[in-house]
């Protein structure tokens, strides 16, 4: 058992704190933004909760962060009150939030410094994923950092893997995140084009599932795409905030990303349609208008 602190209780963070205190036997101290949630999830799962990140990372063995954006992050982290103020030497930070590269690095210089560790630590897998403890978990930092963090990972992970260097686990998230746009992308069209020729969906996904077209957006999303339902996951807004990240780490590295620059302008459509909250596989929603 260590001592956890988790910061951040959004559709991710909340249930993955959970699992620290359940499947875990981790003693967790817990802090939101918004304190009732913080109240709702202690009530939920017992542990403490803290008014402040620097005093929910106090005394504690490792401080995971499961926020927004870089600027959640930085506010949660380096802010007045931030968690690495209260963090002792020795310990160590894991980072969940899906962010750039550079903060990435960033965070781990300055913890570093302050003689503790880091890791960035995004994850994969969605509400789904979360709630359920089978997260994918992408990490950089370093192998003996890695190694002590993993066990305690492991309680909402199905996968948990180290990709290299500092900022290492973010550059692997962008690549998750670019396959993703890609793939829903000819997903939508696919059962767009279906409907238009008046193939029975059912039959067709039992088909073309079982050869090279197969995914797991295939097999947890048709159904939903095509009845136009798209209240099942990882909305567009963070979808989008997701791809400006890795179309902003292609210009600095020189990569071509023409498909993900064109889904993600796709996605600013749905955004307009008043899809800002729908999920991801929404795509389809821009075609079947037409």
């Amino acid at each position: 058992m260590a001592k956890v602190a988790f910061l951040g209780l959004g559709v991710m963070g909340y249930p993955m704190a959970g699992h620290l205190k359940t499947k875990g036997g981790h003693d967790v101290t817990v802090y939101n933004r918004t304190a009732a949630k913080s109240e709702q999830w202690v009530k939920q799962f017992g542990g403490k909760s803290a008014p402040t990140p620097k005093a929910a990372a106090q005394g504690q063995d490792f401080v995971m962060c499961c926020v927004g954006n870089d600027n959640d992050l930085r506010e949660v982290t380096l802010g007045k009150d931030g968690a690495f103020a209260g963090m002792g030497k020795g310990k160590i930070f894991v980072d969940h939030t899906t962010a750039s590269a550079e903060i990435a690095r960033e965070l781990n210089a300055a913890a570093k410094a302050a003689g503790f560790d880091c890791i960035d630590a995004p994850v994969s897998g969605g509400q789904a994923g979360a709630e359920n403890g089978v997260l994918t978990v992408m990490c950089g930092g370093d192998q003996g950092t890695f190694d002590t963090a993993k066990p305690v990972i492991d309680a909402y992970a199905r996968a948990c893997n180290l990709m290299g260097a500092p900022g290492s686990g973010q550059l692997a998230k962008m690549v998750n995140q670019i396959c993703i746009a890609g793939l829903v992308q000819g997903l939508a069209e696919g059962l767009h084009f279906a409907k238009k020729s008046g193939l029975d969906i059912e039959k067709l996904i039992a088909t073309i599932s079982k050869g090279a077209a197969q995914s797991w957006q295939m097999e947890n999303r048709y159904k939903t795409m095509a009845a136009g339902k798209f209240d099942f996951g990882f909305a567009v807004d963070w979808m989008r905030k997701d791809l400006s990240i890795c179309l902003g780490e292609a210009r600095k590295n020189g990569a071509h990303l023409p498909v993900t620059a064109l889904v993600d302008q796709f996605y600013s459509e749905v955004q307009a349609m008043g899809g800002k909250r729908w999920d991801t596989s929404s795509l389809i929603a821009r075609l079947d208008r037409k």
